[in-house]
């Protein structure tokens, strides 16, 4: 199945200006808040309406501000699941499933009877909602809008005010839930974990544009710019200055890099992700940075050490070493290193 969203709507801070087309059955958009994403879901869903844009599934359009084409949200067949999962609170949970369905009564029931038991709701039917757990309020949403076997399901942040543990183990459930379904789905985040361990394709968005778009993976391996850098998890930037086909100036570290491979002519950054530096004993070599914190944070999985960067970097600045546990017993037998050593092929080139 195919979506192809084209969305202009000016929200006054900035324009919101995007733009994708995708086969692929799992879409991540990650992004800070306040960037557009969920205005773009409820673009989607028919909720909000653009100023102008076309939004189609398959042959199908849902909106096209040239052809004067707006669909009603209810007309769209495209579910969309809220932060608070939006059940309605006086209604038992076999009411809430069945809200919406078209249909007799018979088939109705039927229906309702398939999503429980499909959602594992059995003894839950004339429970109300606040009566639930938050995973049980969960079940109940999806199984609500997998009822009517919506073409696209949206997910706007929706383990975004949970813990860790109950995150971890909702987001388990919902990708269980989820495998049999063959339309889209695009999960809204700005958890890069999150985003990553659901989505096939990625969105990155800054400021109402996509900064950044292709396979998740790639995406993160190789972010192109510094927004979808920051935003993918990498913490360590500097200026570049370019020496020669394969060497640079990191200017704000005060540090010629040998980069193993061709420096692109629109680079003017280098990014390096905190985990990837190798701690050295002994003698200087190439592509090392002194081992010089600043100050460090010891938390319960990892270490962070805070290293001052060159003489040209701003005052506050500082380059990123997170140390896992693991590395910290390595640490701990052999004490803190000389230099740490920046990888060639670990080294992002990115624009601004």
């Amino acid at each position: 199945m195919s979506i192809s969203v084209e969305i202009h709507k000016n929200l006054n801070s900035f324009m919101l200006d995007v733009s994708f087309r995708s086969t692929s059955r799992r879409i991540g958009i990650l992004g800070a808040s306040g960037c557009g994403k969920s205005m773009t879901l409820k673009s989607i869903a028919g909720i909000e309406t653009p100023d102008a844009g076309r939004i189609a599934v398959e042959d199908r359009i849902l909106f096209d501000s040239g052809s004067r084409i707006d669909l009603k949200p209810q007309k769209r067949n495209v579910g969309y699941l809220f932060q608070n999962y939006a059940l309605f609170p006086t209604m038992t949970v076999e009411k809430n499933i069945g809200a919406g369905l078209k249909g007799n009564r018979i088939e109705k029931e039927k229906r309702v009877r398939e999503m429980i038991r499909k959602f594992q709701l059995e003894g839950l039917e004339q429970q109300l909602p606040d009566q639930l757990s938050g995973g049980q309020q969960q079940r109940v949403a999806l199984a609500r809008i997998m009822a009517y076997e919506p073409d696209v399901i949206l997910l706007d942040e929706p383990f975004s005010a949970l813990d860790m543990f109950l995150k971890d183990r909702l987001q388990r459930e919902l990708e269980n839930m989820l495998e049999g379904y063959g339309g889209t789905v695009i999960l809204v985040s700005h958890d890069r974990d999150e985003v990553y361990r659901f989505s096939e394709e990625l969105l990155i968005m800054d400021q109402g544009r996509i900064a950044a778009a292709g396979p998740t993976k790639e995406v993160f391996r190789d972010p192109k710019n510094k927004t979808a850098a920051r935003l993918t998890g990498c913490k360590n930037f500097s200026r570049i200055r370019k020496l020669g086909k394969d060497t640079v100036e990191a200017i704000d570290w005060d540090l010629v890099l040998h980069t193993g491979r061709t420096v692109p002519d629109d680079a003017e950054y280098i990014g390096y992700r905190a985990h990837d530096f190798v701690p050295v004993w002994g003698e200087a070599g190439e592509n090392m940075l002194r081992f010089d914190p600043v100050s460090s944070a010891s938390l319960p999985f990892e270490h962070n050490y805070y290293i001052r960067p060159g003489k040209k970097a701003g005052a506050d600045e500082v380059i990123c070493w997170f140390v896992q546990r693991e590395e910290l017993q390595r640490l701990e037998g052999r004490g803190k290193p000389d230099y740490l050593k920046i990888e060639e092929e670990k080294i992002l080139f990115l624009k601004k």
